[in-house]
């Protein structure tokens, strides 16, 4: 599977499932691990190893959101994403679930540049 983002097409693993809540009230205005401030538009989630930025596909329900790892968390057990309020908005995704999720594992040339 592929998305393009950025000028660039994403290549992503296989899509797997997971736990998965949501954060952000009451951290807003706070650093991310990876460095940026936690705002209420903040599109992003937390994960507990992947790199800062790896960008994910969620799928929850018929509605996909592309997201960067941002934070480190859950620490909750089994959760394995924690979404910002905004991805989860626009996933649609309330309180506690489980996703649907494909890791970009390259970049692929896009197809202009071959």
């Amino acid at each position: 599977m592929t998305s393009t983002t950025a000028g660039q097409d994403l290549v992503f693993s296989p899509f797997k499932s997971a736990g998965a809540s949501w954060y952000g009230p009451g951290l807003y205005g706070n650093r991310t691990a990876c460095g940026q401030t936690l705002r209420a538009t903040t599109i992003g989630v937390a994960h507990r190893s992947l790199p800062c930025g790896t960008m994910v596909k969620f799928v929850y329900h018929g509605h996909a959101v592309l997201a960067p790892v941002i934070d480190r968390g859950p620490y909750v057990s089994g959760r394995a994403w924690d979404l910002t309020a905004a991805a989860s908005e626009a996933l649609e995704f309330e309180g506690v679930g489980r996703v649907r999720y494909a890791v970009a594992v390259s970049y692929a040339r896009s197809a202009a540049a071959r």
